[in-house]
């Protein structure tokens, strides 16, 4: 058995495609009736059909997991989240941890929590 992919519920697909591609350089992989499968394996799925599927609501900001990236430029990368995104909406500013890496952690536009990390 293997992990395939990570599923993440949106409210606009096309808002989300842009974000990831914009932010973190995600192509489309595959696009199928509210199913986009990106690059690296990330799924968006429209948040009408997950709630059919599940018959519950979405619960946005539920803080319960995250997507977490590591970037080496991780200044330049700051700085294109402020500029292409000045209304993202921070958990954690750029830190530093104690032992030594530099994190960032905020919310896409459907209130998926991200980190983004220097390499550890």
């Amino acid at each position: 058995m293997r992990l395939r992919n990570v599923l993440i519920v949106v409210k606009d697909m096309e808002r989300s495609i842009k974000f990831y591609h914009d932010l973190f350089g995600l192509d489309t992989v595959v696009d199928q009736d509210g199913n986009v499968i990106l690059t690296e394996g990330l799924v968006l799925q429209d948040e009408k059909l997950w709630k059919k599927f599940l018959g519950r609501e979405v619960i946005p900001e539920n803080n319960s997991c995250e997507l977490y990236f590591e970037e080496r430029e991780f200044d330049c990368f700051v700085e294109k989240l402020e500029r292409l995104y000045p209304e993202v909406q921070y958990v954690n500013r750029p830190m530093t941890h104690s032992w030594g890496q530099r994190v960032v952690r905020f919310y896409d536009p459907d209130g998926n929590l991200i980190e983004v990390g220097t390499p550890i």
